[in-house]
């Protein structure tokens, strides 16, 4: 068991945790620790750890994930932990329920099938699918050709941004009735680089837009269609 690092393993409660530093969770915890975000990463490759010390100084190389190393390194001081070594997926699988059992509040996985995922959801862990869920959206933006961006919530609920046609232009929001009309909330609105997120019912609309709304998935692509 080998475990280098240049600082003592932290003791004290940590937001996250981020374990596998492919292109995946390099950036991940680069983002998180840029937010300001206290965050552990652990790698066995040292020129990945490396890269990572400039964010973090709890930055980890070990040769193998076991209970033990996991735990002197202190993965279960976490709140949130994720596991991106999806592609080895025994390492994954393993890790994880490493994870698990040393009582980490939420963990998340990567994986890469959805044979994979339902091992990783069986053993108490929430599953990504990065690759997948990137390809979907783009599927999603080409079709469409309006959905610049959406985020999906549970019960079928999504936030996207939808950016407007001149066949909306004239027309009020309080006109549109989004609420009555498709079931949806508007969120924000996105006008010559500026947003707003305190919206004027009596706003009229000039064609090119960008709404923020949030509603049902069905209700969104129906608004897609029709506006």
């Amino acid at each position: 068991m080998k475990i280098m690092n240049k600082k003592k393993s932290t003791e004290n409660t940590v937001s996250y945790g981020v374990i596998g530093l492919g292109r995946f969770g390099s950036a991940l915890a680069r983002r998180l620790a840029e937010a300001g975000e206290e965050v552990i990463v652990v790698d066995c490759s040292e020129s990945k750890v490396k890269e990572l010390r400039q964010y973090t100084e709890n930055a980890y190389v070990a040769d193998e994930l076991s209970k033990e190393v996991l735990e002197e390194i202190g993965i279960q001081n976490c709140d949130t932990v994720i596991v991106g070594i999806g592609e080895k997926i025994d390492t994954c699988i393993l890790t994880t329920l490493n994870v698990v059992n040393l009582g980490v509040p939420r963990v998340i996985a990567k994986a890469i099938s959805s044979d994979q995922g339902e091992v990783l959801e069986k053993i108490g862990a929430e599953v990504v699918y990065p690759e997948r869920d990137m390809a979907l959206r783009l599927a999603r933006r080409l079709l469409t050709g309006s959905v610049l961006d959406n985020i999906s919530l549970n019960n079928n609920v999504e936030i996207a941004e939808v950016r407007l046609t001149e066949k909306s232009a004239g027309r009020s929001i309080l006109e549109m009735d989004l609420r009555r009309s498709f079931g949806l909330n508007i969120i924000a609105l996105e006008h010559n680089g500026k947003t707003d997120t305190e919206v004027d019912p009596a706003y009229i609309f000039k064609g090119d837009e960008i709404l923020v709304v949030i509603g049902k998935k069905e209700n969104i692509t129906r608004f897609e269609k029709e506006k």
